[in-house]
């Protein structure tokens, strides 16, 4: 008689691979992907090493699905701001501050996101959610040159030209030497100057008037 997994089983893999997932997170999140080893995490979760290979092809797969699952909560966080209420100006401003803000008070986790050294399958996820990132942007801007309030003629190359600017600006501040230095009491740059700093960049960049 052949074997058969019963519901119950299937049950407790998929919790124990939810929680594989979110210790995992958790690593990446305090120590980027350099703390996520096979044999810390194991142990921090409580079962073989050998185990996590039943969930987890490799270290690669799992950081790839680490990463997935947390570009997926920015990416989703976004969505909501650029698709929120106002018109297309005050939605773009407060998206990207919003974007700045998390990316600032979870700083290990975006540097790592961003732009830390990983995997092949994660570099593969970065590069799949900077598009997903820059599909948002296309459809905010097309919405603001219907409007007459953004002056785009190619809205999804302007759209990448926004997603690595914004990565690129908070590289810098994000970067581990940063957080040292600012842990230290040096002079460096705080949330409000990045933030202010990457609007002023994207409505300029996207034709849109500013504040007074």
């Amino acid at each position: 008689m052949a074997y058969r997994i019963t519901a119950a089983r299937l049950d407790r893999d998929q919790a124990l691979r939810r929680r594989i997932l979110a210790c995992a997170l958790a690593r990446v999140a305090a120590g980027g992907f350099a703390a996520l080893t096979m044999q810390a995490l194991a142990e921090e979760v409580g079962i073989a090493t050998g185990s996590l290979y039943r969930h987890f092809r490799s270290k690669g797969e799992l950081a790839a699905e680490v990463f997935a699952q947390a570009s997926q909560r920015e990416v989703d966080a976004l969505a909501a701001a650029l698709r929120g209420s106002g018109s297309a100006t005050q939605r773009l401003r407060q998206g990207l501050q919003q974007f700045a803000a998390r990316a600032w008070h979870s700083r290990q986790l975006a540097f790592a996101l961003i732009a830390e050294p990983v995997e092949a399958e994660v570099d593969e996820q970065r590069l799949l959610y900077r598009e997903a990132y820059a599909e948002l942007f296309v459809e905010l801007l097309e919405q603001g040159t219907h409007s007459g309030e953004f002056q785009v003629r190619q809205s999804s190359l302007v759209a990448a030209c926004l997603v690595g600017a914004i990565a690129e600006a908070l590289v810098g501040p994000l970067s581990p030497p940063a957080r040292a230095a600012r842990e230290a009491g040096q002079p460096s740059l705080e949330l409000a100057e990045v933030s202010s700093g990457i609007v002023t960049f994207c409505l300029r960049a996207v034709g849109a008037k500013e504040p007074q």
